[in-house]
């Protein structure tokens, strides 16, 4: 492993991180070296998760809390402080769309649930380990999506957050760079999560199909998103923060002329 890569001797949070995104990132820290803390609601999917990370040789430590209730981020800080005795990175990763609703018939209260998750917690928890990430000159990784970049019609709550979430990022990065912090973002497109291939066998929805106006004709893997929030929270990325770097195959690209190759 190259030196910039190598994570040993660092502590991570990573909210979510009991499937998806969030698993694959959590073990993708403790192969480079770091122990990991997952955050999560549900205690059976941070245990699993937690096993295998135990199984790479790296500590791992369960915090069950609902990070979209800002009097709970600091106590779940507090309890990786007192596990661990410190913070080095900050992955915020929770996140998700509930369900697909017209703008025209949105809730407003299903509004302020999708903020709250993918917008909301994620300021919560960093303002709360910002102290601990001053001491560690430690850095944060917030996961947006394509849809905050390009907006998804019937989303709009988690577009309208995933969005926030990007300039949240470069914010916190003016702010907390002269306190040595550095913060940026990783924006997956179509991945397939457990809960996304869930959802495509329940909708019949094919998604290599939908995958063929992308340049690489195919979705993403886990570990593949995790690769680059993991490059973004090691020493190869010390001179990057404020930025956000997409992971979605290229779908943003291309035009309305075919070509033969």
């Amino acid at each position: 492993m190259l030196p910039e890569f190598d994570l040993s001797g660092r502590v991570a949070i990573v909210t979510g991180g009991g499937s998806g995104i969030g698993r694959a990132t959590a073990l993708l820290l403790a192969e480079r070296g770091a122990d990991v803390a997952i955050v999560g609601r549900r205690i059976e999917k941070l245990e699993k998760t937690a096993a295998e990370i135990r199984a790479l040789g790296r500590k791992a430590l369960c915090v069950t809390a609902d990070v979209r209730q800002a009097d709970q981020a600091g106590p779940l800080v507090e309890q990786v402080v007192a596990a661990f005795g410190r913070i080095d990175i900050l992955v915020n990763n929770a996140g998700g769309a509930h369900g697909h609703v017209s703008l025209a018939r949105m809730d407003p209260a299903k509004w302020d649930r999708d903020v709250q998750l993918n917008l909301s917690a994620a300021m919560y928890v960093s303002q709360a380990a910002l102290p601990h990430l001053k001491a560690s000159k430690g850095n944060v990784v917030n996961v947006s999506s394509l849809a905050g970049v390009h907006g998804t019609k019937g989303v709009a709550a988690y577009s309208a957050a995933k969005s926030g979430v990007q300039m949240l990022t470069r914010v916190a990065a003016s702010e907390w760079g002269p306190l040595g912090i550095r913060v940026n973002c990783v924006a997956p497109g179509m991945t397939a999560t457990e809960a996304a291939r869930e959802g495509w066998e329940k909708s019949g929805f094919d998604a290599l199909a939908a995958c063929k106006v992308f340049p690489l004709r195919r979705y993403g893997e886990t570990r593949e998103v995790a690769q680059m929030i993991v490059f973004f929270a090691s020493d190869a990325a010390s001179y990057i923060t404020g930025e956000t770097v997409a992971v979605g195959g290229g779908p943003q690209l291309g035009g309305m002329i075919e070509t033969d190759e």
